[in-house]
């Protein structure tokens, strides 16, 4: 399959921003770290989180419109559960992304650039909408991992999936 230099650009941005707040967040979450640490991994995360809503949104967008939706095209059972296991990720992504906003106890400070207000302010709600968060950053974790296994699988098995997503030229769609 061949994808547009957009959706690569998409894909990695995508990969880099998650990869660094699921490790960066759960690593201060069991870790034991000097609260400044907490404070500063917080405030790259939420800034790069509320950056990252938009990309994704487009992801969304490319991913429903890219030809592997494309309808009357046969498709084996590993191409359906890759595409379920994909939409379970933007899925699950959007959750996050949303119960993040919705979790905010203050106002989302980006990059101390731009601050947008908190949407809640009832504490209650704040705290179902912060265990609702962590409950589906856990379930994106193992989702990229899963991913990340059958991309590794792919890989050794002798099927090169990442150079789908290499900005090549021979794989990049005009």
């Amino acid at each position: 399959m061949r994808y547009s230099v957009g959706q690569i650009w998409l894909h990695w941005i995508s990969a880099v921003v998650i990869l660094w707040t699921l490790f960066s967040g759960f690593y201060v979450a069991f870790i034991d770290v000097a609260m400044e640490t907490k404070n500063w991994v917080g405030f790259i995360n939420v800034s790069l989180s509320a950056l990252y809503i938009p990309i994704f949104i487009l992801r969304v967008y490319f991913s429903f419109f890219h030809g592997f939706l494309a309808y009357g095209r046969k498709r084996c059972a590993a191409e359906y559960v890759a595409l379920v296991v994909h939409k379970a990720i933007y899925l699950v992504l959007g959750i996050v992304l949303v119960t993040g906003v919705l979790m905010m106890d203050r106002p989302i400070n980006i990059f101390n650039v731009l601050l947008i207000a908190q949407l809640l302010t009832d504490p209650t709600a704040i705290e179902w909408f912060t265990q609702i968060h962590i409950q589906a950053c856990v379930v994106l974790a193992v989702l990229v991992a899963l991913h990340v296994g059958a991309v590794f699988k792919h890989e050794m098995s002798g099927r090169p999936v990442l150079k789908n997503m290499s900005f090549s030229q021979e794989t990049i769609r005009q």
